[in-house]
Parts: structure tokens; C-alpha cells; sequence
């Protein structure tokens, strides 16, 4: 059965800007938007910085696109969907054919 590529997503890589003081700020650039399917995995408890967060952990499905293409995610970009941040934790093929990707991300919550 093939998945339901109904919810609209940005795809956005990280971007490094020099803050002009021997530094630099982290801003994120729009690659590209993507039709994806989202399925909840789990949740739990964990932290990143010493703050306590609440990690939602999704499953993302979208169309194949070869090795390299920008419009291929990536570990380390992300997806925005209706006001949603998911951080892109891995990517692998989900059919023999290549014709849909399997991204598995993280969305933080607060606690």
C-alpha cells in the first residue's frame, strides 16, 4: 500500500553565518517543499543542554530522490509542517525500488 503524501513540508538545511565578532550564528535555509506522510513512533523523556525536553519521535515518509539531490533529506536538516519543528535523524530507502524515503526524525517539546 503506498503512503498517503498528504501534509506539506519544508525542507531546510543549516546554514553557519559569520556574526562578524570571530563567531558565527546558526540560521536555516529553506531547500525546498516536500509531500510527506507523518506517523507517530514514541515519545519520552531526555534532555539537550542540560534542559530537560520531551522528545516526540516520528516516522516521515516522502518520495525518492537520488543520493545528493537537494531535494533528498538529509540527518541534520529539517522538515517544518504546520507550525511543527521535526529534526532529521536518519534517512534510508523505504521500498526496493526507491521509490519513497523513510525519514526518521524528533520533535522537541517542552516539558
Amino acid at each position: 500500500m503506498s503512503p498517503r503524501l498528504n501534509r506539506k513540508l519544508v525542507l531546510e538545511a543549516r546554514s553557519h553565518v559569520d556574526d562578524g565578532a570571530g563567531g558565527s550564528t546558526t540560521s536555516w535555509i529553506a531547500l525546498g517543499t516536500l509531500w510527506g506522510e507523518i506517523a507517530a513512533r514514541s515519545g519520552g523523556p531526555g534532555s539537550e543542554g542540560g534542559q530537560q525536553i520531551h522528545a516526540q519521535r516520528v516516522r516521515i515518509t516522502v518520495r525518492g530522490a537520488p543520493v545528493g539531490a537537494t531535494n533528498r533529506p538529509v540527518p541534520g536538516e529539517r522538515f517544518l509542517c504546520d507550525g511543527h519543528v521535526y529534526l532529521i535523524d536518519a534517512v534510508s530507502e523505504a521500498d526496493a525500488g526507491g521509490q519513497y524515503l523513510t525519514c526518521l526524525v524528533h520533535e522537541e517539546l517542552a516539558p
